[in-house]
């Protein structure tokens, strides 16, 4: 909905990139910090809420520039660790997040509707020294 959007737009823990085409949105990126993310609410986590790219973009290297700039970010932030959850069925991001360094470190059920849904949850440590 419009408001949830604006909402979603207004808070100062979560932030949007856009990859653009012109003068067009081809695909998006939000990023949740503290008690913005969804699960964890890790103050030393930066949560990848969305990376979605429009379907004639994929295997372009959209998603992986916004994948890129998801991870500047988190480092910028002195995050020790990225996180996110994705649906068990896209077997293409798994495996997107698996070669970029992801391991699945918990699962999480919501609802779709009347169907419930399973997310896989994931992470990157970017400091290996700190746990």
């Amino acid at each position: 909905s419009r408001e949830k959007l604006a909402a979603e737009l207004a808070d100062g823990n979560s932030k949007f990139y856009f990859a653009m085409l012109n003068d067009s949105v081809i695909g998006y990126l939000k990023l949740n910090f503290g008690s913005s993310q969804t699960e964890l609410k890790d103050d030393n986590a930066v949560e990848i809420e969305r990376i979605y790219v429009l379907r004639e973009f994929l295997g372009k290297e959209v998603g992986k520039l916004l994948y890129d700039k998801a991870i500047e970010e988190a480092e910028k932030a002195d995050a020790d660790y990225v996180w996110l959850g994705v649906w068990e069925k896209n077997s293409r991001a798994i495996r997107f997040y698996q070669k970029n360094g992801f391991v699945e470190f918990d699962k999480h059920i919501f609802r779709l509707g009347s169907d419930e849904q399973t997310d896989i949850m994931m992470k990157l440590e970017l400091k290996r020294g700190r746990q």
